[in-house]
């Protein structure tokens, strides 16, 4: 979404503009998905740390960041749902950006409000938190973004613990740069606080980003509350043009359905892969197999996966059975924390077909074995 505005904010890389296409286009889906629901009275939606809302492009044109997008998009949902409630909130510390938002936001209408603040978001977050447990079947999403990686865990964790879904920009690149050789008893004290460890369980981990994440995951986990509940967590990387890994998006849901949504809204923004990484283009490149059990193996990226590799890991999950339910093809992808399944069923069995050569009926997969009734 481009503006024909002067630049006024900061420099907006692809992959920031990836980031906010990927939050506007969920958002629109999560939010008609509720209002569907007579249950639902309405939605919350809150940036805590929205910027100004507007950046350059690389190439200096004006770019709409989240707030301005999500803005209008909820705009255009409330007025379909005009007896349901759209509220947002927006803040940042500074209020000079907040002034600058306001020039760029639609009207309000009797059921569409916004609400801006300027303060320490982590501090808000804490003020809210109260009476979104007394919102009377209001669903909230909370985007927690910070510009490093600094995470107020005791902000986050009641938007955790209830009925909604929570979007962590988790700032990896930070904390592998600076954690290696940090001195400060400031920045000490930041990261302890992010991963709710000490410095020297962390240094170890050094430039390994998988650690990092997993740390987070941890948290996440156990932030939540109830063991029994169920919860699901999608974490999505993003790379600059130098191919360097930057940031996760870490999505928090105890919603099913709003776990599948988000997995398949990612895929389709990177264009039917799992992030924006640059790849050599040869995931489909057969390799060698020298362990002798006559499957094919192809290269794979985990950090950037395409439709190939969802079919490798059923594949791999279901073969030497004869006979298995489509169902529960779908409900393995439906509990992955990347993998989508609405959207790329069709994809997926080609996949399938064409590398393992899997028969399909109108209701199986036939992994190991042809069915008479085969369906083409």
């Amino acid at each position: 979404m481009n503006i024909n505005v002067k630049c006024i904010g900061e420099t907006a890389h692809p992959h920031t503009i990836k980031k906010f296409e990927l939050i506007d286009a969920y958002i629109k889906k999560w939010a008609e998905t509720l209002l569907n629901y007579d249950k639902c009275n309405g939605i919350i939606f809150i940036d805590c740390m929205c910027n100004c809302g507007i950046y350059c492009d690389v190439n200096g044109n004006g770019v709409c960041g989240t707030p301005i997008r999500v803005a209008k998009t909820l705009q255009s949902v409330a007025e379909k749902y005009l007896n349901k409630k759209v509220n947002l909130i927006f803040n940042d510390i500074s209020e000079e950006k907040i002034e600058v938002l306001t020039k760029y936001l639609p009207p309000e209408s009797d059921n569409f409000k916004i609400s801006l603040y300027a303060k320490d978001g982590n501090v808000l977050l804490k003020e809210l938190s109260t009476q979104l447990r007394a919102s009377d079947h209001m669903n909230f999403f909370l985007l927690y973004d910070p510009y490093e990686a600094s995470i107020d865990w005791d902000a986050i964790a009641p938007y955790l613990q209830n009925w909604g879904e929570v979007l962590i920009n988790h700032m990896v690149y930070d904390s592998i740069r600076a954690i290696p050789q940090v001195k400060t008893p400031k920045a000490t004290e930041k990261y302890q606080n992010t991963y709710l460890s000490w410095i020297t369980e962390l240094v170890p981990f050094g430039s390994d980003r998988k650690a990092y994440e997993k740390r987070i995951e941890e948290i996440i986990t156990k932030l939540k509350g109830n063991s029994e509940r169920e919860y699901y967590l999608a974490s999505f990387p993003f790379f600059n043009s130098k191919n360097a890994s930057l940031y996760d998006l870490v999505f928090c849901t105890s919603n099913k359905k709003g776990f599948k949504i988000f997995k398949q809204t990612a895929w389709n923004t990177f264009g039917g892969r799992s992030s924006i990484k640059r790849t050599s283009e040869d995931e489909n490149q057969t390799q060698l197999n020298f362990e002798g059990n006559g499957i094919i193996k192809t290269n794979v990226d985990e950090n950037c996966y395409c439709v190939k590799d969802i079919a490798d890991y059923l594949y791999m999950k279901f073969v030497g059975r004869s006979n298995v339910n489509l169902g529960e093809l779908w409900e393995c992808l439906d509990a992955h924390p990347v993998f989508p399944s609405d959207g790329y069923k069709n994809k997926i069995k080609k996949e399938l077909k064409e590398l393992y050569g899997v028969k399909f009926s109108r209701s199986s997969a036939f992994i190991d074995g042809i069915d008479k009734n085969e369906v083409s």
